[in-house]
């Protein structure tokens, strides 16, 4: 996943810094299908939109999905080992959505104003 969106992310020219960004949050994302999904899931789909400079990433499985789900950023007090996945999807992106139901799966909604690599900006 991480190999086919920085790619396609650096094929159209979005600088360095963003593309760091929408990967460490996407990465999040999908690790929490892997941990909390459950067992049953044995796939889940990630797309990538790119339009008017802004990126959007959308992570969905139909897992067991959450009870409630979080409301805003999530602030970890302590540095526990996880419970870290959305706190960092929130510092990395401009907006975080979760929609889940249970017994319906998860969707995660990652947004973000992209900046561009130095040579498109200079040919635009």
């Amino acid at each position: 996943m991480r190999q086919v969106l920085g790619d396609t992310l650096r094929g159209i020219s979005v600088d360095e810094n963003s593309i760091a960004d929408i990967l460490l949050a996407a990465t999040e994302a999908c690790s929490n299908v892997v941990l909390h999904a459950g067992p049953s899931v044995r796939a889940y789909t990630v797309a990538l939109t790119v339009d008017g400079g802004a990126c959007r990433v959308e992570v969905t499985d139909v897992g067991r999905g959450l009870r409630a789900p979080p409301a805003g950023p999530s602030r970890p007090t302590a540095l526990a080992e996880s419970g870290r996945g959305l706190a960092i999807m929130y510092a990395c992106m401009d907006e975080v959505t979760v929609r889940s139901a249970p017994g319906r799966g998860t969707r995660v909604v990652l947004a973000k104003r992209v900046g561009w690599a130095e040579q498109l900006a200079r040919t635009a």
